[in-house]
């Protein structure tokens, strides 16, 4: 099991200046040291909820020059939301700056606000993020793509500067949706996952059919799943639990308005507003215990191996583990010790 450090801040209107990416920069620095996998990080818009990561690429470049092994990796592009030149461009840049570290995993969006930056219609997302997949493979490799210009008159373009590496590693974030998953084993590019909207048994059935569609599009070819997990580890379970519950209550409480308010753009007669106190506060409790029990990494190395080995035998490859949802930040670099032993132990099995 590979391990990963993913973010998606729940308030970037806290700790102004640079004290905002401090986690961001030290995390990285120490999963650099530390033998980790990769870093993600997320394409957000328009909500303090994940806002410091408006563009991927321009963190990945910072990180670019604070790292020196470890994978650079957007945890997602969205794919509607841009030119498939520009994101071959961008991450052409983060590759060199990387010394060929970089990868991309493609979203077709999911917050319909969003697509004000684009000028393809919310309905029409998956069909883009398909056409996107195969776009960038090519512009990556050195393919020209036929366009117009500004006059519009026909020209054809290539990608500069030209990437390190031959092949952009490549992932498709998937919410749960089976038909995402089959789309990405037929791309043959990875998975990128959590269980916000889906429990262990329907991921593994969903990575089992993943990989037979892998294997039979691709000769054999198994695919890569990485699964995010809210994560906090200490000495102490029932320390953790103190440490983590107001964070990640107020983390969950924020992420329940924007995720209904998703909603809310299919079903006008919905309104998370509408929600008397109590209500709210009831669904909060329930999705705390949730994760704090099962959908995500939380406890000590003992309780997390457990959880750990569960999912290497579903056929999950990679724990991109989610840090920067509200706990102070000494206490996050602090803990990421734990989360080493972690690692180390499970490279053991």
């Amino acid at each position: 099991m590979d391990f990963s450090l993913f973010y998606f801040a729940d308030d970037s209107t806290a700790d102004g200046g640079a004290g905002r990416y401090e986690l961001l920069l030290e995390g990285a620095r120490f999963a650099d040291r530390h033998g980790f996998r990769a870093v993600w990080t997320p394409e957000r818009h328009f909500h303090p909820f994940g806002g410091l990561y408006p563009n991927p690429a321009v963190v990945g470049a910072a990180l670019a020059m604070v790292t020196s092994t470890l994978a650079i990796r957007a945890g997602s592009v969205v794919a509607p939301l841009h030119h498939p030149l520009r994101i071959a461009e961008e991450w052409a840049v983060v590759d060199n700056l990387s010394g060929g570290r970089a990868g991309v995993s493609l979203a077709s969006g999911w917050h319909p606000v969003d697509f004000a930056l684009s000028r393809t219609p919310y309905e029409d997302r998956k069909r883009t993020l398909a056409d996107t997949i195969e776009q960038v493979r090519g512009l990556w490799r050195g393919d020209a793509l036929d366009v117009v210009d500004g006059n519009g008159a026909p020209a054809t373009v290539r990608v500069f500067p030209p990437p390190v590496r031959r092949e952009l590693p490549l992932w498709v974030t998937s919410a749960g949706d089976a038909e995402t998953f089959r789309t990405a084993a037929t791309a043959r590019a990875g998975v990128l996952t959590h269980l916000l909207h889906q429990d262990v048994d329907e991921l593994a059935a969903r990575i089992a059919a993943y990989r037979r569609t892998a294997r039979e599009a691709h000769d054999g070819w198994e695919g890569h799943v990485v699964l995010m997990l809210h994560t906090f580890l200490g000495a102490d379970r029932d320390e953790v639990r103190a440490t983590v519950e107001e964070p990640l209550r107020a983390y969950l409480r924020s992420s329940v308005h924007l995720l209904a308010r998703s909603f809310g753009a299919l079903d006008p007669d919905f309104d998370i507003d509408a929600l008397e106190d109590e209500d709210l506060d009831f669904l909060v409790d329930r999705s705390f215990d949730s994760y704090f029990e099962e959908r995500g990494l939380f406890g000590t190395v003992q309780d997390a191996t457990a959880t750990v080995e569960r999912l290497r035998g579903i056929g999950v490859d990679e724990i991109a583990c989610l840090i920067d949802f509200g706990i102070e930040t000494k206490t996050v670099l602090d803990g990421l010790r734990h989360l080493d032993a972690l690692r180390v132990a499970s490279a053991a099995h």
